[in-house]
């Protein structure tokens, strides 16, 4: 029997998860976009190629439980005990495929997991994290709401000797002794290539608007620099007119986007941190009176299914993935990190590039979330 496009697919990125099994052998936060769209989210994971980004050798010893004084776990024993912290809701459409994804490696290696929702409240998920160390967590796996706002949380952990590992945004203090390591995705090579997405699309001359994320996390300002250095060292005739938050948030990015359009009707150009923005500025461009995609050009990050659709209709000129699949990554490094290979203090994720080029065949394909 001839498998089908779908199957040979999914074969095919199996294939390339196995070539790159080991986090600890690859290096170097994204963020989910806020949009509305409430939805189950089906894991993709293997469709989704679901690897580590192909990066430079490590830069050193990888950081291993001895190292960071935790008491030996082993994962596949059936007995281990993981806390998972996520820090928003999974009607966004990346927290669902994340958490999907950490549950579904848990369920595989026969892990019990104990899950709490901060709900985007950074004090609810200090007060959790410590109420699931209580509980009897071993090692947690963390999606921090914003960087700087864990302290208390990790030094519960710490105290203890239960090693946190970060997901999706990084946190202050020092790998493999505030926290094990981060992974999560290259927020500052995603902006550039945005700008590069954006310059394309315009010519390389534009008035642009940037939407930016929430203040305080590695995300959104990763996002902002990559693009604006993108821009100073290759585009000189694109001119950032106007940059303001919006909060990673779907119905602040219309009306910002509104605001925005007021102040600066040249705008030519948005390029929004995240899907969520993006949306809303579209709704926002309607109610303006202009075409989303042609008399205003847009770039976005994420990855998310209404987002790439934007793509195939010419909406958006491209969206560049954030790949919240971190199941695999996440438990793989944590083998490493009480194994001897031990994990390096930052594992990038491979993330996904749609353009008109290609998203109608990741839609097709379940590539997206």
């Amino acid at each position: 029997m001839n498998p089908t496009p779908r199957a040979k697919s999914v074969v095919a990125a199996l294939l390339l998860a196995g070539l790159c099994a080991s986090a600890s052998a690859c290096t170097n936060q994204g963020d989910g976009g806020s949009s509305k769209r409430t939805a189950s989210a089906p894991d993709n994971s293997a469709a989704a190629q679901q690897v580590v980004s192909p990066a430079a050798p490590p830069a050193g010893p990888g950081c291993t439980a001895d190292a960071y004084g935790a008491p030996k776990l082993d994962l596949t024993d059936g007995k281990a005990v993981v806390g998972f912290s996520q820090s928003e809701s999974t009607s966004n459409p990346f927290r669902a495929a994340e958490t999907a994804s950490i549950e579904a490696e848990a369920k595989k290696l026969g892990v019990k997991l104990i899950e709490r929702n901060a709900n985007a409240d950074v004090n609810a998920q200090n007060a959790q994290i410590q109420d699931m160390i209580a509980q009897g967590a071993q090692v947690l796996i963390v999606a921090p709401e914003n960087s700087d706002g864990l302290g208390p949380a990790l030094a519960a952990a710490k105290a203890k000797k239960i090693p946190v590992l970060t997901i999706d945004r990084s946190v202050g203090g020092t790998a493999c002794s505030d926290f094990v390591a981060f992974i999560g995705s290259d927020f500052y090579g995603q902006a550039g290539i945005a700008a590069d997405d954006l310059a394309g699309a315009t010519g390389g001359q534009a008035h642009v608007a940037i939407l930016q994320g929430t203040p305080g996390n590695n995300v959104s300002a990763d996002r902002t620099k990559g693009f604006t250095d993108r821009l100073a060292a290759k585009y000189p005739n694109m001119q950032v007119v106007a940059s303001q938050t919006a909060n990673f948030d779907q119905t602040e990015g219309q009306k910002v986007m509104e605001q925005l359009l007021q102040a600066h009707p040249d705008i030519t150009a948005v390029y929004a941190e995240n899907d969520g923005m993006a949306l809303g500025a579209i709704q926002a461009m309607r109610s303006a009176g202009k075409t989303p995609g042609k008399d205003i050009k847009i770039v976005s990050i994420d990855g998310i299914e209404q987002a790439v659709q934007g793509v195939v209709a010419g909406q958006l000129v491209a969206d560049i993935e954030t790949n919240p699949r971190f199941g695999p990554l996440a438990f793989q490094s944590l083998k490493d990190f009480y194994g001897t290979a031990g994990v390096q203090p930052k594992v990038i994720i491979k993330d996904g590039h749609f353009t008109a080029d290609n998203a109608q065949q990741a839609l097709a394909q379940g590539l997206v979330y």
